[in-house]
């Protein structure tokens, strides 16, 4: 898969420490052809999927003509990515340019059913939601989870659901998170400004009210130090995406996924008020009825994901 336009290089330590910590041996994307070759430390990305499901992609002039004039007329997309480093999201290849994954995929699959040009900017996660309203980019991606805090400044158009889920060293004592509260006392791993930050800030108070010691938040901004803590033992257990849990623990011995905690629809992120939210939105469903939507899921192994159909800013799932 070719490098993005306009992507920041990875230092290479960072994509090193990533593919070490992650020790990628397989993925369930198809044959060996259609996975990316090479061996780094412990591994390195062998076992990526790179087979192309985006290029055939054509544009679709119904979609188009919802974009508004300006974006039309300069016929390029600024997106800002969080390339965290672990499947089925985005992440760096080996060579610490290349940037792959799921998320890619889409947002380069609905440029192109836009007849627009992708121009890709790394960004870390927790910087591209208050750079949107700056005007610096036209939309973020990196699995942002829709909620009702983030639609009050925050416009979303819904491409795929995913969610949250715990996974755990075998050894440990937990098999399956439905409170809170199982989590007392414990440390617990999760990324740097996401909704399970929140989620977890916004739960401490249930151990003390059961009269035990809270369960400590340790936050990381790079999926591979969240890895790593876990398996060298100074964490307990780790908060993150559905997807991302299954893919890694896959990926890794001696861990295990717990299961699902709770269900998030993830969207493409926007300003608010924008007038791009009806073109992606058709775009989306243009991707569903053509199928490269379900070519895009087997690839990364995410069928569960699937969605019927693309929504603006819906309220968040409650259930």
């Amino acid at each position: 898969m070719s490098t993005p336009p306009h992507s920041r290089r990875l230092p290479a330590a960072f994509a090193l420490i990533t593919a070490a910590t992650l020790a990628l041996t397989g993925c369930g994307s198809g044959d060996a052809a259609d996975t990316a070759g090479g061996a780094g430390p412990a591994g390195g990305t062998t076992g990526i999927p790179t087979a192309d499901v985006v290029s055939s992609v054509g544009k679709n002039e119904a979609a188009a003509r919802l974009l508004p004039r300006d974006v039309r007329e300069r016929g390029t997309l600024t997106i800002a990515s969080s390339v965290g480093g672990s499947p089925p999201g985005a992440l760096y290849l080996e060579d610490g340019r290349t940037v792959v994954g799921q998320d890619i995929d889409f947002a380069d699959a609905v440029a192109k059913v836009l007849g627009l040009k992708a121009e890709r900017e790394a960004a870390s996660f927790e910087a591209i939601l208050p750079a949107l309203g700056s005007g610096k980019y036209d939309l973020g991606t990196g699995n942002f989870g829709v909620t009702d805090e983030r639609r009050k400044t925050i416009d979303f158009v819904t491409y795929i659901n995913d969610g949250q889920g715990f996974a755990v060293r075998e050894d440990s004592k937990l098999k399956k998170v439905t409170d809170f509260e199982q989590l007392c006392g414990l440390n617990v791993a999760t990324g740097a400004g996401t909704t399970f930050e929140v989620t977890l800030e916004d739960n401490r108070h249930v151990c003390t009210e059961a009269g035990k010691k809270p369960y400590a938040v340790k936050t990381y901004a790079e999926q591979g130090a969240i890895w790593a803590a876990l398996q060298q033992g100074r964490t307990d257990v780790v908060m993150s995406t559905i997807n991302g849990l299954r893919y890694a623990v896959k990926q890794q011995e001696g861990l295990k996924f717990l299961g699902e905690y709770r269900r998030l629809d993830v969207g493409f992120a926007f300003k608010k008020h924008t007038k791009l939210a009806p073109a992606f939105r058709a775009a989306v469903d243009r991707l569903i009825e053509d199928g490269t939507y379900d070519r895009i899921l087997k690839k990364w192994g995410t069928q569960d994901s699937a969605i019927e159909k693309s929504r603006i800013s819906p309220p968040e799932i409650k259930d």
